[in-house]
Order: C-alpha cells, then sequence, then structure tokens
C-alpha cells in the first residue's frame, strides 16, 4: 500500500510548468480581490479563532514553533522542522525528498506513530481513515505561521482519536488585518536535480480578506525510481468584524512518487546493497500517486460578552493509486494494484464561554464532532483487469465534549474534560475469484458494529514566581482501528495455507497516561522539563510472523523530556535539548522487550547567529539519537539500526525586497537510515531504506 506521501503526476515537468499547475487553485481564489502590489516586509496575521489548542491545555507539555523559527531552520519540510523539537522522533522512506515518507513520533510508537499523533490545521483534524497517515509535504512550509506541539493524551477530549502521543497543530496565516497587499515568489534548486518555485499573495479590503499559497516540487530523488513531482497550493477568504468573522478555506496537493523499496542485506548469502548499491532498486516499477482536495468554511460569532459561537465543517476528498511489480517486472504473480477512494465530511460547532464562576476566573469550551468517513478500495493484480477484491467501508462518528479551565489562585489554574464518542462502523469485501490475480484468497466476513469510547484529562499548573512553575495532569485517551487495520486484520491462512476469511475486527486501543514538569522563564533564559508513563491497553500493530494486524498484549510508554534556549545577546540564540523514551511490552510473550523503532536517548541542538544584521544569518542545527530495533523485531533479536547524527546549517539574508539562503543538509555526509525491517525468518536478514548523505539547496526570491 502506498504511504502518506505515495502519489501525483507521472511524468517530470519544468520548473515553470510545475509553477504554474500549482498557483492555478491559489490564482482563482485571489481572482475576486484583484490584488494590487505594495511593500511589505511584515507576515500575515494569524487566524486564532479555529484553533481549539491555542491556549494550550493546562499541565501539558507544550512546545510552539513560529514563523520565526521556520525561516531560520535549515530544515527544507514540515517533518524536518518539527523532528528537530526536543522529545520528537522521526522514520524517513524514499530518500526523505520534500518529506514524502516522512513520519513523526510523539511518546515512542514506531512504526504507528502517524496513527498515535493527531494532526491538525487550523483546530481541524488532518488524520484520515485509513493507513497511509498525513502528508505534512502537501502543506506549503511558507504558509505556516506556527507550529503548536502538545505532548500526551490530554488532547483527545477535544479532538477524539488519534491523540494518543500528542496533538500537532499547524496555524496557517490569513491575510486578515494586514497591510493592502503583499506578494512573495522564490525559487530553488538542489541536489538530485531538484527543482522547486514557491508564490503567495495576500489582499485585505475592509471587512474582507484572501490570502493564498503554492509550490511545486520536482526531483530525480536519492535513489533510482525515486523520482518526486508535486504540487500544493491553499487559499483562503475571510470577513473579520468585532462581533461575526466568517472564512472559507480550499486546499488541493496533487503527488507521483517512484518507490524504491528497500536495500537488501543477508550476510548468509553475502549479499549486503547497502555497500554494494546503496542508491539503486530492486521494484524499478513500482509508483504511487494520490490527489487531495480540502473544503474548509465556518464562522464565529459573539453570543454575548465572553461568549462565542464557533461553527465549521468540510470535505477531504483523497484519491490514491499504486503499482506493485515486485523484483520481476510485470510478473503476473508478483504483480498487484491499489485504487483507493476516501471521503470524509464533517460539522464541528463549539461554545466558548469566559466567565466568572464563583468569583474564579472559568474558561468553558464545549462542543459536538460529527464525522461521516466513507472508503472503496479496488485490489487486484492491473488497474487495467477486474480487482480481486472490493473493499467498502464507512465510519460515522458523533462526540461531545467539555473542557473548563478555572483560575483557582492568581497562580494557580485547573483544567479538567471528557469526551463521549460514539463510533459505527459497516465494512463489506466483494471477492471476484474470476479476476486475474486470484490466489486462494477469502472474502472477509462482513462487518457492522456500534461503539461508545471515552476520553478525560485532568491537569494543574502554579506559578510560584516570574520565573519558576509546575505543571502536571493525568488522562486517558483512545484509538478506533483505521480501515487499512481492519482489512488485514485476522489471519489469511492457517498453518496448511488454507485461507481463512478475514472479519475486520480489531479492538478499541486505549492508554492512560501521567505527566509532570516545571518550567524556567528568566530574563534570557528558558527551559522545559516534564517526564511522563503512559499504560495502554489493546494497542494495534502489524504481527510479522502471521502476516496480520491484531491488538498486542499490554504496552507501556515512560521517559522525560528537556528543552532549553538561551538568547546570549540580540544576534546570538542558543537552544538544545534531550529526551529519554523507553516503549516496552508489559505482558505477553515479549514482555520487557522494547517496541521497534524507538530511540532510547535522542538530542538536538542549534545556533542562530545574525553575522550581519538581516543581510547575512547564520544557523546550525543538530540531531542525535540511538540505536532503534528494526520494524518486526519484537522479540528484539535481530541486528539494532545503528546510532547516528546529522548537521544541517544554513547561510540566508535579506536586501530591500530580495531574500536568498542557501542550506546543506547533513554537513558531515553521514551515511545512515532510520527505518529498517528485519526478517521474521532469517537472523541476519533485513531491508534498510537508506537516506542521503549531504546534500544542498539554493533559495532566492522576492517580496512586494
Amino acid at each position: 500500500m502506498p504511504s502518506p506521501s505515495d502519489a501525483a503526476q507521472r511524468h517530470p515537468s519544468a520548473l515553470s510548468r510545475a509553477l504554474l499547475s500549482s498557483t492555478i487553485l491559489a490564482s482563482s481564489l485571489l481572482a475576486t480581490a484583484a490584488p494590487a502590489l505594495a511593500q511589505n516586509n511584515a507576515l500575515p496575521t494569524i487566524n486564532v479563532t479555529a484553533s481549539r489548542l491555542y491556549q494550550g491545555i493546562v499541565g501539558a507539555s507544550t512546545t510552539v514553533i513560529t514563523a520565526d523559527d521556520i525561516a531560520h531552520s535549515p530544515a527544507q519540510t514540515v517533518q524536518d522542522v518539527i523532528a528537530q523539537t526536543s522529545g520528537v522522533q522521526s522514520t524517513s522512506l524514499y530518500g526523505g525528498v520534500n518529506g514524502t515518507g516522512s513520519s513523526i513520533d510523539l511518546r515512542g510508537f514506531g512504526a504507528t506513530a502517524t496513527s498515535n499523533t493527531l494532526f491538525l490545521v487550523n483546530g481541524r483534524r488532518l488524520n484520515d481513515l485509513d493507513l497511509q497517515g498525513v502528508d505534512l509535504s502537501s502543506i506549503p512550509l511558507q504558509s505556516i505561521e506556527r507550529i503548536e506541539i502538545t505532548r500526551g493524551g490530554s488532547g483527545a477530549v477535544l479532538y477524539g482519536d488519534n491523540a494518543v502521543g500528542g496533538v500537532i497543530n499547524i496555524v496557517t496565516k490569513t491575510g486578515a488585518g494586514g497591510p493592502p497587499a503583499t506578494f512573495r515568489v522564490e525559487g530553488g534548486f538542489g541536489s538530485f536535480n531538484q527543482r522547486l518555485a514557491a508564490v503567495s499573495a495576500a489582499y485585505n479590503s475592509g471587512p474582507w480578506s484572501t490570502s493564498a499559497f503554492a509550490n511545486g516540487v520536482r526531483s530525480d530523488g536519492y535513489r533510482a525510481n525515486n523520482a518526486l513531482e508535486q504540487n500544493n497550493a491553499l487559499g483562503e477568504l475571510r470577513y473579520s468584524t468585532p462581533d461575526l468573522s466568517a472564512f472559507l478555506n480550499i486546499s488541493g496537493d496533487n503527488q507521483h512518487l517512484g518507490l524504491p523499496g528497500s536495500r537488501i542485506v543477508d550476510p548468509s548469502i553475502g549479499v549486503n546493497q547497502l555497500q554494494t548499491d546503496r542508491r539503486g532498486t530492486n521494484t524499478p516499477f513500482n509508483y504511487a500517486d494520490k490527489q487531495g482536495v480540502n473544503v474548509t468554511a465556518g464562522f464565529t460569532k459573539s453570543l454575548w460578552d465572553g461568549a462565542e459561537l464557533i461553527v465549521d465543517g468540510g470535505v477531504r476528498d483523497k484519491r490514491q493509486q499504486a503499482g506493485y511489480f515486485g523484483d520481476v517486472p510485470l510478473s503476473s504473480f508478483n504483480a498487484s494494484s491499489f485504487d483507493a477512494h476516501l471521503q470524509t465530511w464533517s460539522i464541528t460547532p463549539r461554545l466558548s464561554i469566559k466567565n466568572s464562576m464563583f468569583g474564579l476566573p472559568s474558561k468553558i469550551l464545549t462542543g459536538l464532532d460529527y464525522y461521516d468517513a466513507t472508503y472503496d478500495s479496488d485490489r487486484g493484480q492491473y488497474r487495467s483487469t477486474p480487482p480481486v477484491h472490493v473493499y467498502n467501508l464507512s465510519q460515522k462518528t458523533m462526540a461531545g465534549y467539555w473542557q473548563q479551565t478555572v483560575g483557582l489562585l492568581p497562580t494557580t489554574d485547573f483544567s479538567y474534560g471528557g469526551r463521549l464518542q460514539g463510533v459505527k462502523i459497516e465494512a463489506t469485501d466483494r471477492l471476484n475469484p474470476a479476476a486475474p490475480g486470484y490466489f486462494g484468497d477469502a472474502q472477509a466476513l462482513p462487518l457492522s458494529s456500534t461503539e461508545t469510547q471515552h476520553a478525560l484529562h485532568v491537569g494543574l499548573e502554579h506559578r510560584f514566581n516570574d520565573v519558576f512553575s509546575v505543571f502536571a495532569r493525568a488522562a486517558r485517551a483512545f484509538r478506533t482501528p483505521n480501515v487499512d487495520e481492519r482489512v488485514a486484520s485476522g489471519p489469511s491462512y492457517d498453518p496448511f495455507f488454507n485461507a481463512i476469511p478475514g472479519t475486520f475486527n480489531l479492538k478499541t486501543q486505549t492508554s492512560v497516561d501521567f505527566e509532570g514538569g516545571f518550567r524556567v522563564k528568566s530574563g534570557p533564559f528558558e527551559m522545559q522539563t516534564s517526564a511522563y508513563n503512559m499504560n495502554l491497553t489493546n494497542e494495534i500493530r502489524y504481527d510479522p510472523v502471521n502476516f496480520y494486524n491484531t491488538n498486542l498484549d499490554p504496552t507501556r510508554r515512560y521517559g522525560g523530556e528537556t528543552s532549553a534556549s538561551l538568547r546570549i545577546s540580540d544576534t546570538l540564540l542558543l537552544r538544545g535539548g534531550g529526551a529519554y523514551t523507553r516503549a516496552t511490552f508489559r505482558e505477553g510473550p515479549f514482555e520487557g522487550n522494547d517496541v521497534p523503532l524507538v530511540s532510547r536517548y535522542t538530542a538536538n541542538a542549534g545556533v542562530t547567529w545574525n553575522v550581519w544584521q538581516k543581510y547575512v544569518v547564520f544557523d546550525a542545527t543538530a540531531r542525535a539519537w540511538s540505536n532503534r530495533f528494526m520494524d518486526s523485531d519484537n522479540s528484539n533479536r535481530q541486528t539494532k539500526i545503528p546510532a547516528n547524527a546529522t548537521v544541517d546549517i544554513k547561510l540566508s539574508g535579506e536586501l530591500d525586497h530580495f531574500f536568498w539562503s542557501l542550506s546543506v543538509i547533513n554537513l558531515f555526509n553521514a551515511q545512515y537510515y532510520d527505518y529498517a525491517v528485519a526478517s521474521s525468518f532469517t537472523p541476519g536478514r533485513y531491508g534498510a531504506y537508506p537516506l542521503p548523505g549531504r546534500t544542498y539547496l539554493v533559495k532566492a526570491g522576492v517580496t512586494f
């Protein structure tokens, strides 16, 4: 199946065509505004009403990455920007081009990290009903105003599914409240014939404003059959008055990616493709395409002093196609195709009330969430032949939630909340034994189920003085199985290779976690430290021995995270952090073993130095991580993915309306990989996904 990044067009084109095709949507959204160009160096203002996490969750460990942080970071993708945060781990496939195939891991979930981290854009869910995860590469980097990271399961009260490890909310820029008109365009080139172009614009007229962002990326990729072609665009039309605001947001993405597969290492037969042909491929014809369109609209209305009604809704449509031909191209035995369509409708009304309760300041956020998702997938030998399986699944979710924060004392805040969520699932499988590629598969049994789950949060924060404060929280969260996990649940064959019907049936994963820590802010110095413990039941994971998804025996996550920054002067800023992360099996045959793909130790450090005002700025970021067990190695007996570290640097500057940057990623040319799959049957054999050594990217542009 394709990864979240597997998708788009088949034929690379010139940079000009990339920019043109990616700006069609942006241009149409701006057509009614007809903006004039005007000088401006300021960033557009932000949409604060859309984010339920804007004020943070009391008692939680949080990090905010600002637009200025993003502009200074050597990282070129949203995933890499987030991965430079303390305690965040990442894995990358397909050469890491533009962040495609990269996942973000909060609190040590390894292979299921994307399903256990909830991603939002302006407070609305990005996580889909399938296993493909969230493709952050579809969000133009220049469109982001800030990224809010809230660790742990407390975000499940406000948002529901997937917020087990934490919530990452991406807040985009808008034109509201800014200058009459702005325009920005940039282009760049880099390693592996990478070419990129980006354009953004904003316009204001009275209560009306509009903004648009678009970019296009082309790259041959680090490895053979690794080419990427991607276009992204988003735009917003907004109306704002003191007691009423409304918006319409449209975004689209189109992506094609070659899938080079893994490099095989097997000492028993003397094979080590990491050494003999690191950039090669065993799957020269595999590919994945993806097309997505999102439309969101909503309004915020002041009801009375301190009370607001916030209503928004939308539709998200995603289509994916992929072809897998194995090591022998066009072989009928190896070939398989994947064609899927996922559509999600939602409406999320809520009420925000800020008032005094029993003489204490109070903030209440309560509301309803309704999501209706349908998933259709044809799976067969080739896209031109009838499918062997046609899967149809639907999931309807209705939830109500309440969260209140009370100022018990001028120095003490207390927060509590709960969510009750009902889920109805229908699933069927239509099997066609006459279709090419049928090899005795069984038809899955239909599923019709209804389930009710709940999430809870309680948090406390106390400020001893302006310098030192402590915080603590506890939460219950849950994760409903996604459609791909249901399709691949239950054994397909018995030990004698007789087909067994699947059931689509998996239990909902639940977790209970506790966290406590402290914050220090003294002049130019800031620090945050926390420790946590999380116990999980029915964790959903792939069984590498029996080749199906299942519910694990109880598991546990625990550890600690520290981040700090120090501003030495107006021109020099230092930052750094470290984390200890343990993910273990609590019971069962693997009791005491580590969950694969989780490094116990991670660290990061960085510096920003204004060498010569804004004309020359130097930034550097370093990341280090300890070794980790490979995917599928629940027994912890196979070779580990080695520990490693990378250093990225960036020189940038501005001169009047012009700006430029030169980035070097992996400065010291580390030869590494952070994802690999261990063989379940052959000791020492594994497949690794090597990542690039030293690469560069040059960008330049102009603003008006």
